[in-house]
């Protein structure tokens, strides 16, 4: 008896060893990216109507972060943010007119860190701000050695040729009926355009992209891979095959809950932001026109859940669930009247608030949702950590691990959106507080008024809350980068 235990513990200590010898694969990463995706999804319950049965799939599948935010209300600061782990009062990068790889040459992407620690990284759509068709060949293939313009529809290798920018068919302004009854053009008739295709959902230039990244999970190949989607839609201008249209009856939409005089104790700056495009929302009401946009809207988060659809589909279809984490973001929100204002560029919640979720296995529980205040600032350090690699730094964002499997423990860092030096907005669990650069404040109650109706920074009573959430605003602002003026990093 005595030998053979001695025999099973030499065994078990001989399996043991052979066990820890094992090596775990990296985990796979798929990203997918939306342009202007505000919270109208089914799992979020931003618009009541909202159809989007697979991205609630994919929140049933991980963690939902149901109070996430992003770094900037606009396109170009929230994703070089998101890309490079630094918020815009580090970067000085506030807008859209900065293409980051030229401004600071020398800095790390996130798909370019994870090439560098030996992922095979692949892209396309509209995944950087600059897309592949807007920049030279030479600037995009230092990201994505492997690239689909969803524009262009073609194939883009690093040793490849490239070919121009082509909008897609319907554009630009008034080729699409519904359009051409307007009377006067608005102010960006580049965008301003909305209606149903007679296509299938491939033949769309986000589903040309899809198409080709379906190819690519079907055979990734033995390295681990990470891939990323940016899906157009629902970006401006609002196009989507009929049938998404026909989801809904324009006539019976909801409008957001919008108080007519909601902008009479908001400081001067954010009456400004709210001002800004204006007379497109006059244009839509003026003509008649604003069931339609909110339709094309709606119609075009369908059109996009849909893909989201067929890149979770051929996860699954190719056994890659399992060691493949999915992430999902938005880059910023979009008005529909709220605070008497159409689009982004503001600080208030309908900017800010975006769908985000991580699926990872090993790490998040299915159908999970926290409510702490995160940033999609946070992505960075939380892939790198998830999947191994060593602390890429300093990043501005931190990791949301500890989240993944404790979504209720303490959050006390509220997430930031800036929008402009010096414009900054705080969101913690329960409250939103909005600085200006000339001082001006605002103080909302999400727990009594998640409409962000009523200013109480006003109220001398509020001025403790007011102090705590201030503790977190940015040391410094960054002065303004300027398109092509480079700097360095290093006296941040």
């Amino acid at each position: 008896m005595a030998l053979f235990r001695c025999l099973a513990v030499s065994l078990g200590l001989a399996v043991g060893a052979l066990a820890s010898a094992v090596v775990v694969p990296p985990p796979n990463i798929l990203m997918i990216v939306v342009d202007d995706m505000n919270d109208w999804i089914g799992a979020l319950g931003g618009h009541p109507q909202a159809k989007t049965p697979h991205l609630d799939r994919l929140a049933e599948r991980g963690l939902l972060f149901a109070n996430a935010h992003v770094p900037a209300p606009v396109c170009n600061p929230s994703r070089v943010a998101v890309l490079t782990g630094l918020n815009p009062s580090t970067t000085g990068i506030y807008d859209n007119s900065v293409r980051w790889h030229e401004a600071y040459p020398d800095l790390i992407s996130l798909p370019q860190y994870f090439k560098d620690h030996g992922y095979q990284v692949v892209g396309g759509g509209k995944v950087h701000h600059h897309t592949p068709g807007n920049n030279r060949e030479s600037d995009w293939n230092r990201y994505f050695p492997q690239v689909f313009d969803s524009h262009a529809q073609k194939h883009l290798w690093t040793t490849g040729s490239w070919r121009g920018f082509a909008w897609p068919e319907g554009f630009p302004l008034n080729q699409i009926p519904a359009v051409q009854q307007l009377t006067r053009p608005p102010a960006n008739p580049r965008e301003f355009d909305w209606g149903s295709f007679d296509r299938e959902d491939l033949e769309m230039g986000d589903g040309h992209m899809v198409a080709w990244l379906e190819d690519f999970l079907a055979t990734p190949g033995e390295d681990p891979f990470f891939a990323v989607a940016g899906i157009y839609m629902p970006h401006l201008p609002w196009y989507a095959p009929q049938r998404y249209f026909d989801l809904y009856d324009r006539d019976t939409l909801l409008a957001p809950p919008i108080l007519a005089k909601d902008l009479d104790d908001i400081p001067a700056i954010g009456q400004q932001m709210a001002a800004v495009r204006r007379e497109d929302l006059d244009l839509v009401h003026a003509e008649g026109q604003y069931q339609d946009v909110l339709h094309a809207y709606l119609a075009c988060i369908s059109y996009a859940d849909a893909l989201v659809g067929r890149l979770l589909d051929a996860i699954d279809g190719n056994d890659l669930a399992s060691n493949t984490i999915i992430v999902f973001w938005s880059d910023h929100g979009w008005h529909f009247g709220e605070k008497n204002h159409l689009h982004k560029f503001t600080l208030w919640e309908r900017s800010t608030r975006i769908p985000m979720m991580i699926v990872a296995p090993g790490h998040t529980r299915a159908g999970s949702v926290t409510s702490a205040p995160v940033g999609a600032i946070d992505l960075f350090p939380t892939l790198v950590e998830l999947a191994g690699l060593p602390e890429h730094g300093p990043l501005d964002g931190q990791s949301l691990v500890p989240l993944l499997a404790a979504t209720d423990r303490p959050w006390p860092r509220p997430a930031l959106t800036t929008h402009g030096a010096g414009n900054h907005t705080l969101r913690s669990r329960h409250w939103r507080y909005i600085r200006y650069v000339d001082g001006g404040e605002e103080l909302y109650d999400h727990r009594t008024d998640p409409n962000e109706w009523h200013n109480l920074a006003l109220n001398p009573a509020y001025r403790g809350v007011i102090d705590l959430l201030a503790e977190h605003l940015p040391a410094r602002d960054a002065p303004r980068k300027t398109a092509q003026r480079v700097q360095s990093l290093d006296s941040r």
